[in-house]
């Protein structure tokens, strides 16, 4: 459900050590240095399912992304997330939840049909299994909050959690983005270039984000919790995407 093709790229379930390797290479060089040689790990690898998208008749992955799933909100204390964010408010949702991490694109590719692709494959495992919510740690390339005012004043105005489903606060370093830019207006255009692409579809099709950020200074990036409930889709974003999986 995870492998297909359209137009340049496709996408496939990696299988072995190489494909890890590969993963793991391309989000040293995305996360950690790059142009650099190096592999990016860590313990939840072997607990998730690793996507690779590949240009046709190139060796090397374009982007990659892990997927963990779990049975429903009662065990989103496994998740990578956890760590950083008390999820105990999603305990309650019953349907099966699925966790997207470590998604990077090659730097020296700026296509948008890779995103698009990429969340083809993930439309098809969301429909094939059930899935009632998508959720994980957004990341923003940097641990300077200032470099993403615009961005997080817009977040705080528009696309706060609700109430009942926020994450609290357990990491040891975070910026209060919320409370520090409440009422402030964002700069609109300057917001959206700050956005990571990836944030920036989410908040498409109805995500919300913690009104915390967390300063992961082993990464050297600053992270939203994301999440995204699957019955909350607008109808004409659900088709587009399926459209996209087709």
């Amino acid at each position: 459900m995870l492998g297909f093709e359209k137009g340049r790229y496709r996408t496939r379930l990696g299988s072995g050590p190489a494909d890890l390797r590969a993963a793991q290479q391309l989000r040293h060089r995305c996360f950690i240095a790059d142009g650099g040689e190096g592999l990016e790990t860590d313990t939840f690898d072997s607990a998730c399912l690793h996507v690779l998208v590949e240009e046709q008749g190139e060796s090397d992955p374009v982007a990659c992304f892990r997927l963990l799933p779990l049975p429903g909100g009662h065990a989103i204390g496994q998740s990578y997330a956890a760590q950083f964010y008390d999820l105990s408010a999603l305990a309650p949702i019953a349907q099966p939840i699925l966790e997207l991490g470590r998604f990077c694109i090659r730097p020296d590719r700026k296509d948008p049909d890779i995103l698009r692709l990429a969340w083809g494959a993930l439309t098809r495992f969301v429909d094939a299994t059930g899935v009632g919510m998508l959720f994980g740690c957004t990341s923003f390339h940097g641990t300077d909050p200032a470099a993403f005012r615009d961005a997080f004043a817009l977040l705080a105005a528009r696309h706060l959690a609700p109430p009942d489903r926020r994450p609290v606060p357990r990491a040891a370093e975070i910026h209060r983005y919320a409370a520090e830019l409440s009422g402030q207006a964002p700069d609109l255009r300057q917001a959206q270039r700050q956005l990571p692409p990836l944030l920036r579809t989410y908040l498409l099709m109805g995500g919300w984000v913690s009104d915390h950020a967390v300063i992961d200074r082993d990464l050297g990036t600053l992270h939203v919790f994301t999440g995204l409930e699957i019955g909350a889709i607008p109808e004409a974003r659900a088709r587009l995407l399926r459209m996209v999986a087709a």
